[in-house]
């Protein structure tokens, strides 16, 4: 059985990884940070159970990793089948697809973005009134 690791773990090496991007992921980080990307919300190196993804729409529940010549494809089998089963979808594209056709690369997460259903129906939640004009100044 693998050894799982400690959830305080995960998020120090995200917060790690979030801090040494590789140039390829800076470069898709550019056009899907800010809700860039038909206005949808991604997180960037964030913590699913035991793996840190490198983006996340939460909304649609996309998984989006970008490969360099370190990722071993068995393994990336295992984890992306791993994540399907827990109900998320997952692209995956090279450093080559990334820095030679970003715009291509762009296209086809829109495209996949916008025929996955929402994980949640409905709008999102409420947000908070002002407190002016509940007896607060």
């Amino acid at each position: 059985m693998g050894t799982m690791v400690q959830p305080s773990e995960m998020s120090q090496r995200a917060s790690e990884l979030r801090n040494s991007p590789t140039p390829f992921e800076k470069i898709l980080w550019k056009h899907l940070s800010r809700s860039q990307l038909g206005s949808f919300k991604f997180r960037r190196q964030h913590v699913i159970g035991n793996f840190i993804v490198d983006f996340f729409c939460p909304t649609k529940g996309l998984v989006i990793e970008v490969d360099g010549d370190t990722h071993k494809i068995p393994q990336d089998d295992k984890r992306d089948m791993t994540l399907r089963a827990e109900g998320f979808d997952v692209l995956r594209f090279t450093n080559r697809d990334v820095g030679a056709n970003v715009t291509g690369v762009l296209e086809q997460i829109l495209s996949r973005l916008q025929s996955l259903p929402d994980r949640w129906p409905g709008p999102g939640p409420t947000p908070t009134p002002p407190l002016k004009g509940r007896g607060f100044k």
